[in-house]
């Protein structure tokens, strides 16, 4: 009796597990349970947002289901089975998506697999197993790799899933178009763009999930600083770090940042995009930004000036006179103006405040071939010229900062933009590579020059006595 009884529990517990494999997605963004949806708030505002934006990017840090984010959505497309709370894009007709990664062995691995599932077990990736027909296997190369498959759609149709890669070149992305294209792990620019026309003509939709691990890429810097309101208006980004997931224990934190380089642990725990090897300054922004105060009067200035046509850069700084530590405060960021309008603007932050420009910029054709030093003297600075060596600068500023003498207000935005891109060159070289390093120029003359002209406001002098005793930052 009890054996007969058994063997029928055992048979039902094991088709009902086999069921609960090939329906992966009906464990997520749950109302209950462990994943449910109100403890992942950045996944349901990367979804929300897919109503609003044609594009998106979810940046974020390892381990916070950033993959599972972008297979869910996917699977939703091709099903066209929403789920009641969704709140993004919508398809009521069967669609045409490219799923896509880095090469052949990350595809399989991680795309196909959040997806499909491995090739010996199509139907338990997120796409539900019975809506799967016809999954192909790759025609050649990498052996267990498929090729696509088509997915019923709720609307009675079929949609159609497509698996591709990087490594196949931009002109594999030609022809035809597409209503979805999902890029775990960041896409080259050149695939990108080819990308974004497969979607023009079906008014599709593209997210990228990944960790920002090259840094200020040109694909991430033009959706965290797009160049003109038309690509604001159809590009967004979710930034999450593990502060924005609960499953991760600390003990399992720790021992990850433990195992990772310094300069990548803000990428892989935070989602901050990271320079890798290359990084000229590899230091945490945490540990060299303080809050924005009011220099004390008593505190002598300088600044230091990079001038060009696209972009003349100023940066001042104010040195603490009881510890030493020199703070950044202050910075001027402008393309395209006439010496007079960048003078105007430099005289504002305090005519008296001595300053360093390249003298590099002598003979200029910013100006005609005249002098820029003397040019700007004559419109009311105070400039010398700055010993613009290189890769000595870079070893007076990193002295600096790894022994916390140099310090940057939270405020200077153009500043850490650069500082988060300034980097060598991948080539083995060790070039820099010079492109949107104008305050980075700016830093190296302040530290190397215009330390040693520092002045205190003339009117402070006569009115002060010594100054008191201060604390860092006050």
């Amino acid at each position: 009796m009890i054996e007969s009884q058994t063997l029928p529990t055992l048979a039902a517990a094991e088709e009902l597990q086999k069921r609960r494999a090939r329906r992966r997605i009906d464990r997520f963004f749950l109302d209950e349970g462990p994943t449910r949806r109100e403890l992942y708030p950045r996944q349901m505002e990367f979804f929300k947002r897919g109503a609003t934006f044609k594009e998106r990017l979810f940046m974020a840090a390892n381990r916070v289901g950033k993959s599972e984010a972008g297979a869910y959505e996917v699977a939703c497309h091709l099903t066209g089975k929403y789920p009641s709370w969704w709140e993004g894009r919508r398809f009521n007709r069967p669609v045409e998506v490219w799923a896509c990664g880095t090469n052949s062995e990350t595809t399989r691995d991680i795309v196909q697999v959040k997806l499909l599932g491995r090739i010996d077990a199509v139907g338990t990736g997120m796409i539900p197993g019975d809506l799967i027909e016809n999954p192909t296997p790759r025609r050649s190369g990498l052996a267990g790799a498929l090729e696509g498959c088509g997915v019923r759609h709720v609307s009675g149709g079929l949609s159609t899933l497509n698996l591709k890669t990087y490594e196949q070149g931009r002109s594999s992305f030609e022809g035809t178009s597409k209503d979805v294209i999902w890029d775990d792990e960041e896409p080259p620019l050149d695939v990108y763009t080819e990308q974004l026309f497969r979607t023009v003509t079906t008014k599709g939709i593209t997210l990228i999930t990944f960790t920002p691990l090259q840094g200020m890429s040109d694909v991430v810097k033009a959706f965290l600083e797009p160049e003109t309101d038309a690509a604001a208006e159809v590009k967004t980004y979710i930034q999450a770090g593990w502060n924005d997931v609960p499953h991760l224990d600390e003990g399992e934190k720790k021992a990850i940042i433990a195992s990772i380089p310094p300069y990548q642990v803000a990428a892989r725990t935070k989602g901050e995009p990271a320079l890798g090897v290359g990084a000229i300054y590899p230091i945490s922004e945490s540990e060299i930004t303080v809050p924005d105060f009011e220099i004390p009067k008593f505190w002598p200035r300088a600044y230091a000036l990079d001038v060009g046509w696209n972009r003349t850069a100023c940066l001042w700084g104010a040195k603490n006179p009881g510890s030493g530590q020199v703070v950044l405060y202050s910075e001027h960021y402008q393309g395209q103006g006439e010496p007079a309008s960048h003078a105007a603007a430099i005289r504002a932050r305090g005519e008296w405040i001595p300053g360093v420009v390249d003298p590099a910029s002598v003979g200029s054709s910013v100006i005609d071939g005249r002098a820029v030093r003397d040019v700007y003297n004559k419109l009311g600075l105070q400039l010398s010229d700055a010993d613009n060596s290189v890769e000595a600068g870079i070893i007076a500023v990193w002295q600096l900062l790894i022994s916390g003498r140099l310090k940057v207000m939270e405020s200077l935005q153009n500043w850490f933009r650069e500082f988060r891109k300034y980097h060598r060159d991948d080539k083995g070289l060790g070039k820099i590579v010079k492109k949107d390093d104008h305050l980075m120029d700016c830093t190296r003359y302040l530290v190397m020059s215009a330390l040693r002209l520092m002045r205190v406001e003339p009117q402070a002098e006569l009115s002060m006595g010594p100054p008191p005793r201060m604390s860092a930052w006050s």
